[in-house]
């Protein structure tokens, strides 16, 4: 067997004697007992009241120097010397950078010191020296001071053993998940993110309510972290598995809006970034990747905030995808970070990993011992108080012969005796009455503590009802909390984006909202929110929806969700793809942006039809109507892969194009118009599935000269609502069109005249539906479907839009009623 030497080394004990240990065993003692020194006195927080040491005797000093909320501010300096003095023997620096960072609203989500002067700033800015700068308690530090005096915690001898200081404050709220906490200590560290204020207080409350309840259950009260810097999380998994084992990852993103800006360029602007990430740093980082060409397509980068917020601008290159420059800058920038959730702190003076459970059962059970305490020391005041208020009594109902006793006794502690003895009073009611002032010998001053000794005795049968069951006094612990709750109310600043991380896309991070789409001759697109636009009675002469060029004009109107897919139907057949919220935004006097811009068109390509598609996994049909009448369907799962330089629709002849597309179910019924006024009705199962190469069957015959202007398919709870190009129109309903077979001439669908032009638009509407108008120059109104007057196939209906001269209708779009 091998021999393993130990050495020894000499030490001595207390008393002076030499002791021989092995150096081993003395270094794993003395590095333990270091260890866990830096664990309980520096680097991890309590759970009771969510505080390191340092963080604690700051509050307390403060609250003994009545620096409190309407209290005048002092120099920081003297809270510093005054910690440093009595509680707290280490460097000055230490105590005022934790006394910064409770100051800092960036850092906490409920500062707990009210600063004035300079505290530092996002950007890393240190904060000013402590001579310059001025601090009082915030209110919702007195949360955790409040019945400080009233015996709820334990005090200790300080570190000179001339004061006493709190072992823990008796905090009233659980400041440990709300304010959130990090450090590092021997061998462990913690990092507790911030939460909503009112969300935990919420899953307390539901905790009380229910001991049983699970982790699950606390989560639909408590969502996940709460940031003071805002910010999105990106999935649900990291916080369900940090809330269930103590440990978990979350991704953090940057809040990023799109804005359009004048010459058809567009901007990034950062409103809010990754929690303790400095502003100034990613800045710099953006900067950094853009000299290397890391990332591409940025012209200007600037900070532009101010004490409105915060706004990072990052101005675009025409024709950039800020989509791609989007992405790059969340895989390369802290604009993404992950955070790493460690619930770690002291519990009963020993480190633990704690669930979101775990933590709440450990704070309600110290609210529970404080609220005790405090009602116990309540109790006995008001107790004592009423032992004196009863011997007051009995003096005033022989107050003849108090006196006479008083005067006759030869020193105060004779007439202390004689009264204990002669009215039976204990040493402290007697010793009162020898004190009690003259002036209460009034009748009112008599009749007062009469009263007050009904109401003592009432409040100690209140308090000693508390104290009988821990049921009554749980349920004054959650009258407390919602009066917190009620006090200090905090909207969420951090959105949480549910899913796996790894399915989160771009989309999850944009506004689903309803929108219209406009597009003109020349080929300029924009999209503007559907409440953009205000109603207006019949024939009134609308707004200008956009900024049109001369030669130019709207062609078209549509509306979608910004999540919706966008298919862009060319005249020669061909489709693109677009998401909706990838078309630029603009206002009212915005010009929009060039689809050459944005799809890749062949030379001379129009557009010609437009479909909002929200899943190409849906059963259902794209149903095309060319311009000399031919119509084909093909599955729409046959579209599902977009393709940069678009996909094949339709296969046409030489002199077509094709005019309209719109979504079938295989089992509707379908509806040409012409030009003329000519209008046809046939089933769509007439018309066979087709793929994408085939060039359809005819659908309509067409007379010399006439063309195919729409398409539609019937709804029995709908209407046609048909429009001439001179703001004209009607509604038909669609049983007044009798079934043909297709390929028929059809019959009259509208009276085409001078007055009111030729045929423009036919879609189906209901009564309750808006529909907006747009005209050539740019015109765009809103108005109710109920205005418009029904009228039968022959009539020439009314004037919908008044139009100036040389204007004419160019389209329309229904809104429905859900989609509002």
């Amino acid at each position: 067997m091998s021999r393993v030497d130990r050495s020894f080394v000499f030490i001595y004990n207390s008393s002076m004697a030499e002791i021989s240990v092995f150096i081993e065993d003395e270094v794993k003692r003395s590095y333990l007992d270091y260890a866990m020194s830096v664990i309980v006195g520096r680097a991890l927080p309590d759970i009771r009241d969510g505080l390191k040491p340092v963080q604690r005797r700051i509050l307390y000093s403060m609250y003994e120097l009545g620096l409190f909320p309407r209290s005048p501010y002092k120099k920081c300096a003297t809270v510093v010397g005054d910690v440093l003095g009595k509680y707290h023997p280490h460097g000055d620096m230490a105590v005022y950078d934790a006394l910064a960072r409770m100051a800092q609203d960036f850092s906490l989500r409920m500062p707990l010191i009210d600063g004035q002067g300079n505290f530092g700033s996002i950007d890393g800015d240190s904060p000013a020296a402590y001579r310059y700068t001025e601090a009082r308690l915030s209110p919702i530090a007195m949360e955790l001071l409040s019945d400080l005096d009233k015996d709820t915690v334990d005090f200790l001898p300080n570190f000179d053993r001339r004061l006493r200081e709190p072992v823990v404050l008796p905090a009233s709220f659980p400041n440990l998940l709300v304010q959130g906490a990090s450090g590092i200590a021997v061998g462990m560290a913690t990092n507790i993110p911030p939460h909503n204020f009112e969300e935990v207080i919420s899953g307390l409350c539901a905790l009380i309510d229910n001991p049983q309840v699970s982790i699950a259950e606390l989560m639909k009260y408590i969502k996940g972290p709460d940031f003071p810097t805002g910010g999105i999380i990106v999935g649900t998994e990291g916080i369900k598995e940090a809330y269930e084992t103590g440990k978990g990852k979350i991704v953090i993103r940057g809040r990023v809006k799109f804005e359009e800006v004048k010459g058809g360029k567009e901007r990034l602007v950062i409103t809010e970034i990754p929690y303790q990430v400095n502003k100034a740093s990613l800045i710099a980082k953006i900067a950094e990747l853009v000299k290397e060409k890391r990332i591409e397509g940025i012209s200007d980068l600037r900070d532009e905030s101010d004490k409105d917020g915060m706004r990072i601008v990052i101005d675009l290159k025409r024709d950039t995808a800020k989509e791609v420059v989007l992405s790059n800058l969340y895989k390369l920038t802290p604009l993404q970070e992950t955070y790493g959730i460690i619930f770690l702190g002291l519990i009963d003076n020993s480190p633990k990993i704690f669930n979101l459970k775990e933590y709440l059962e450990g704070f309600l059970n110290f609210r529970y011992e404080t609220f005790v305490r405090k009602t116990k020391f309540l109790l006995q005041k008001a107790e004592e108080k009423a032992h004196i208020l009863s011997g007051f009594k009995v003096c005033l109902a022989n107050i003849d012969a108090v006196i006479a006793l008083i005067k006759k006794a030869k020193d105060t502690d004779v007439a202390r005796d004689e009264l204990m003895k002669r009215f039976r009073l204990s040493s402290a009611q007697a010793e009162a009455i020898l004190e009690m002032r003259l002036a209460r010998l009034t009748r009112l001053e008599r009749e007062k503590i009469e009263e007050e000794y009904q109401g003592l005795l009432k409040e100690i049968n209140r308090l000693k009802s508390i104290l009988s069951s821990r049921k009554n006094i749980l349920a004054e612990i959650k009258k407390e909390l919602l009066l917190l709750k009620e006090r200090f109310p905090q909207e969420r600043r951090t959105e949480i984006i549910p899913g796996p991380v790894e399915e989160i896309r771009l989309e999850d991070l944009i506004e689903e909202e309803d929108t219209s789409v406009i597009i003109t001759h020349k080929g300029y697109i924009k999209r503007m929110s559907v409440s953009s636009y205000r109603k207006q009675a019949r024939g009134g002469v609308g707004r200008s929806g956009l900024e049109v060029q001369e030669e130019d004009f709207v062609t078209g109107l549509f509306v979608a969700t910004t999540h919706d897919y966008l298919l862009f139907f060319t005249d020669k057949g061909k489709v693109y793809y677009k998401k909706v919220y990838e078309i630029p935004e603009g206002g009212f006097a915005s010009r929009g942006r060039n689809l050459i811009n944005l799809l890749e068109l062949e030379k001379e390509e129009k557009i010609t039809s437009y479909l909002a598609v929200r899943d190409f996994k849906a059963k259902g049909y794209v149903f095309m109507v060319t311009k000399k009448g031919r119509v084909k369907k093909s599955p729409l799962s046959l579209f599902a892969n977009p393709r940069k330089k678009g996909i094949l629709a339709i296969k046409l002849d030489k002199d077509d194009e094709l005019k309209d597309t719109f979504l079938t179910s295989g089992k509707d019924e379908v509806f040409l118009f012409t030009k003329k006024g000519k209008g046809i009705r046939f089933k769509e199962s007439d018309v066979r599935e087709m793929g994408r190469q085939a060039s359809g069957v005819l659908g309509i015959r067409l007379e010399k000269d006439d063309s195919v202007i729409d398409g539609t398919i019937g709804r029995k709870d709908a209407k046609l609502l048909i429009l001439t190009e001179k703001g004209y129109g009607k509604l038909v309903p669609y049983s007044s069109f009798p079934i043909r077979k297709r390929g028929g001439k059809g019959v009259i669908a509208g009276k085409v005249s001078e007055k009111a032009g030729f045929l423009l638009r036919a879609l189906g509407v209901k009564d309750e539906d808006d529909i907006i108008l747009i005209t050539k120059m740019g015109q765009v109104m809103r108005m109710k479907v109920s205005e418009v007057k029904a009228g039968s196939r022959q009539a020439l209906g009314v004037r919908l839009i008044t139009l100036r001269k040389g204007d004419s209708l160019t389209d329309c779009a229904r809104v429905a009623k859900e989609e509002e």
